[in-house]
């Protein structure tokens, strides 16, 4: 039994995600928790909500409640809807626990203590009326390149050109407005990545087998243009974790808080830390997934996440883990995903285009969402989400094939044979044809899976419900019962114990279904099918069996044209 650590880039705090989010961490994630533990593996699977930074305190501001309070609620939404979707995470944790306070802090003064911290005092725009410094996405003007007048402090998204605050004409806060704006001199504590660049590259060198997509996304950071920058780590904001050396003061950086980009990874360690508190469980509890000198060394661990994540995940937290000189777990896999888009345009938040995560629940369970989703996972290249698909690939792959199998004969064995799996008859050359090709399917199953080949084992799986049908559609039962009653029992003996096999096997992409698969078979036996002859044994002869409801019901045109112009663009 191996042990797996599995970590999904974590969500930001302010609002609901949308479906391009789900696909590009916590879903994958989810499907590969599911998997291992599916082989009998012991898994640690551990998300939380982002919650600091400007971000939080604007959206707290706009809903006019206090930023704590406004965390703590939408904490609660996205912990609901991430049950909703059945994410199977061991625990979804808060980057504002006190744990994620120590632990930073702890960080801090290990890279402090090894000179990897430097002091830089530098010039940020300040609003007088608002009372605080400005990230330079929170300041807007003209752009004097282009005389785009919604240009941002860091750049204009008419014309591209990279921008400072101070080079806006007419510049305004984008929180209230003011324009009553100076450039004030601040200091802040800057991690030095640069020290640390051939550690992290000869560590990236070292992962081999990891996705084209990771690697060159890190490369290009580690050497495009000036190449690996030394990085802030503090920012001047109410809402964060207050700077601190471990449990020692820092001077000079009173009032000031960690950059979230420095706490939120962090807080993988720090969530695992309040899954063993949640549970009564020592430090040790938790350190064993963590630190190498107390038992991590025999630990896996995989990231998955989107791929504006990478440049934090394969340099930046490195470098704090490497640049603290402790025996800190460090990644084994990341797996990266491209962009998913929207019905010919892109998802958008700000202006509420696309599915987002409770809508999509509002209108259909979650096994149709994360079938699609997966099965479409924008790996190689960014992918596009279609109503026409969606209605395609839910009616043909899980109605048609996977659906109609199970329905078709679990009514006819009723009928025929009463609420019990029947024993007469033996199998024959069709029978020994059918589980010998499964078996080697499964095997490929089983080798895309562990490569994280999300799409390619999502067709893989299709082919083995496709299996079933065909031969169900050969065996013929209906027709055979009438001549040949005997062996009708046999293929549907058969047949039975194939949807306890697909349940098991499609438990990571369809838990809902799967769970409903293994209820009307009266089974709670999910043992992975090592042995296919011995799987499709499971059920003996006068195993009571009953008939599910519909499992997958299919989408009308009616349902697909209303839906497509329910969600063109503003979110209710």
């Amino acid at each position: 039994m191996a042990r797996i650590l599995i970590t999904s880039a974590i969500p930001y705090i302010n609002g609901i995600k949308h479906l391009g989010n789900l696909v590009g961490s916590q879903l994958p994630a989810d499907l590969f928790a599911r998997y291992m533990r599916g082989r009998g593996h012991e898994v640690m699977f551990i998300c939380a909500t982002d919650e600091h930074g400007t971000p939080a305190e604007l959206a707290a501001a706009k809903a006019g409640k206090p930023v704590e309070a406004y965390c703590a609620e939408m904490h609660a939404v996205q912990a609901e809807i991430a049950r909703g979707f059945r994410l199977s995470f061991d625990h979804f944790g808060r980057s504002s626990s006190q744990r994620n306070h120590r632990l930073t802090q702890h960080f801090a003064g290990k890279l402090a203590e090894n000179g990897l911290i430097r002091e830089v005092t530098e010039k940020q725009v300040y609003s007088i009326d608002d009372g605080r410094f400005l990230p330079d996405r929170y300041i807007e003007g003209t752009c004097p390149n282009c005389g785009y007048t919604s240009a941002r402090g860091d750049q204009c998204d008419n014309c591209t050109k990279q921008l400072d605050p101070t080079d806006l004409i007419d510049p305004h806060s984008t929180i209230s407005g003011s324009t009553n704006l100076e450039v004030r001199e601040t200091t802040h504590l800057y991690l030095m990545q640069r020290a640390l660049k051939d550690r992290i590259e000869a560590w990236i060198d070292s992962k081999t087998d990891w996705p084209i997509l990771t690697t060159s996304i890190a490369r290009k950071w580690l050497h495009d243009g000036d190449g690996l920058q030394d990085r802030g780590i503090t920012r001047d904001l109410h809402w964060g974790i207050p700077v601190r050396k471990g449990d020692t003061p820092w001077p000079g950086m009173e009032g000031k808080v960690f950059y979230v980009w420095f706490d939120a990874p962090i807080e993988y360690i720090a969530c695992t830390a309040e899954w063993a508190d949640a549970h009564g469980l020592e430090d040790a509890a938790w350190q064993r997934w963590w630190r190498t000198d107390k038992g991590a060394d025999d630990v896996t661990y995989y990231q998955f996440m989107g791929k504006d994540n990478v440049p934090f995940h394969t340099l930046s937290f490195p470098a704090t883990l490497i640049g603290s000189g402790e025996p800190w777990k460090m990644v084994d896999y990341l797996k990266s995903f491209n962009y998913l888009n929207y019905d010919g345009g892109q998802f958008s938040t700000s202006r509420g285009r696309g599915v987002f995560m409770d809508q999509a629940l509002s209108i259909l369970p979650a096994d149709y969402w994360r079938w699609w989703l997966l099965s479409h996972a924008p790996e190689s290249s960014d992918a596009e989400f279609t109503w026409e698909n969606f209605q395609a690939s839910v009616n043909k792959d899980l109605a048609d094939v996977l659906g109609n199998f199970v329905s078709r004969v679990t009514k006819f064995a009723k009928s025929k044979f009463g609420e019990t799996v029947p024993e007469a008859g033996h199998y024959g050359p069709q029978e020994t044809a059918l589980i010998e090709g499964l078996d080697t399917r499964i095997r490929d199953y089983e080798r895309l899976m562990d490569q994280m080949e999300i799409r390619k084992a999502a067709a893989e799986l299709r082919a083995i419900w496709v299996a079933g049908n065909e031969y169900l559609q050969s065996a013929a039962p209906w027709s055979v019962v009438k001549t040949d009653p005997d062996q009708a029992q046999a293929t549907i003996r058969l047949s039975l114990n194939l949807i306890r096999l697909y349940a098991i096997l499609s438990r990571p992409f369809i838990p809902d279904a799967a769970w409903a698969m293994m209820e009307a078979l009266s089974s709670d036996d999910w043992t992975w099918p090592k042995d296919v002859t011995a799987a499709l044994g499971a059920l003996p002869a006068g195993h009571a069996f009953a008939v599910p409801e519909n499992l997958f019901r299919k989408i009308t045109d009616e349902e697909r044209a209303e839906w497509q112009q329910k969600f063109a663009g503003t979110r209710d």
